[in-house]
Parts: C-alpha cells; sequence; structure tokens
C-alpha cells in the first residue's frame, strides 16, 4: 500500500462527481444482466450507482479506505482489498469492470489474471482507461507523477496483451478506451 493515499484524500469530492458514461457502460457490458458484478477499483461507488439497477447485486472492491467509506452501503457492497487478489472465489461474477484504475494498480498483469479468475465462464469483463495515446492523457500522467502517484498507464493494445486467449474488443470514444473481454 503506498505511503500516502491519495484517493482518501479527494474522497468527499470524488463522491460527489456523477458517472457521465453508464449509458456506454450499459451498452458495452451488455447490462442488464441477471447475477453479479463487481467494481474492481469501484472506489466511492460512483460507477457502481449508476448501473447497479441492471444487476442482481454490486460489490465494489478497493485498497482505498477513503474512498470505500464514502460508498453507498444501501446501494452495494463495499470490500476492501488490491486487484492483484481479489478476496472472491473462482466464476463469482457475470460482471467485472475496471474504471480508471488500470494505471494505478501495482501489479497489472496480477490484477488481469485475478479478474479473469473471479469472472464466470461466458462473462464479460470491461476496462474502461485514460487513453494514453492522446495529449491530454500524457499531461495527466506528467501530473499524476508529479503528485508521486504510482501510475503507469498502457495502450489500448498493451491492456489488451494482458489478456492472451481471450476474445477482446477495444472501442476508443473522447480519449477513453472500451477494452472488453469475454472468457
Amino acid at each position: 500500500m503506498p505511503a500516502f493515499d491519495h484517493f482518501s484524500a479527494i474522497a468527499s469530492i470524488y463522491a460527489r462527481v456523477t458517472y457521465s458514461k453508464a449509458n456506454l457502460m450499459r451498452e458495452v457490458a451488455a447490462l442488464p444482466v441477471a447475477g453479479k458484478l463487481l467494481d474492481v477499483g469501484g472506489g466511492t461507488g460512483r460507477v457502481a450507482s449508476a448501473i447497479c439497477d441492471l444487476v442482481d447485486e454490486v460489490i465494489i472492491t478497493d485498497v482505498s479506505f477513503g474512498m470505500l467509506d464514502k460508498a453507498d452501503r444501501s446501494a452495494f457492497k463495499p470490500v476492501c482489498g488490491g486487484s492483484e487478489s481479489l478476496p472472491f472465489a473462482d466464476n463469482s461474477f457475470e460482471r467485472v469492470i475496471m474504471v480508471d484504475a488500470l494505471h494505478h494498480v501495482i501489479d497489472q498483469v496480477d490484477s488481469a489474471r485475478e479478474m479473469l479468475r473471479v469472472l464466470k465462464p461466458g462473462g464479460l469483463l470491461v476496462i474502461e482507461e485514460p487513453d494514453i495515446r492522446t495529449f491530454g492523457v500524457k499531461l495527466i500522467a506528467i501530473a499524476e507523477k508529479l503528485l508521486l502517484m504510482r501510475s503507469h498507464f498502457l495502450a489500448p493494445d498493451q491492456i489488451v496483451k494482458l489478456f492472451p486467449d481471450q476474445e477482446t474488443n477495444i472501442r476508443v470514444e473522447d480519449g477513453t478506451a472500451w477494452i472488453i473481454i469475454k472468457k
């Protein structure tokens, strides 16, 4: 865990920011679906809040206690934990999403393996990540380095390589890459 939790420091602000891409998430994650959805790196649950009515149960997991503390426990279950070692059984979720978080994890390879492990066969994993190939995201990457964040951005094709032997699709819109993986 990092020495300073940047996300706890901004949790109150982050919790008030509305997720503006809910309709696109619904489309790429093929929602609604019966069963459970896991929001990895879900923080305050702002994304989960926008789609929780489209699944039976939503669980968010994050390493930041401060972010999880702001989560609405009546809408979903928050679980503290890192994406590199998810505390769930194999094949537990119909959908797994990770929004704007892959560049923050300590080990992207282990995180990819874990997200696939907990995803049920036939399920979808959706990773929404800023597209580092764009100028604006390059500036964000520099700013996060200056703030001593451990961010490591990957281009969409590099993210796909984290999931060998899986059916993948890349969609890029407005500086955001959507990587959809079917197990």
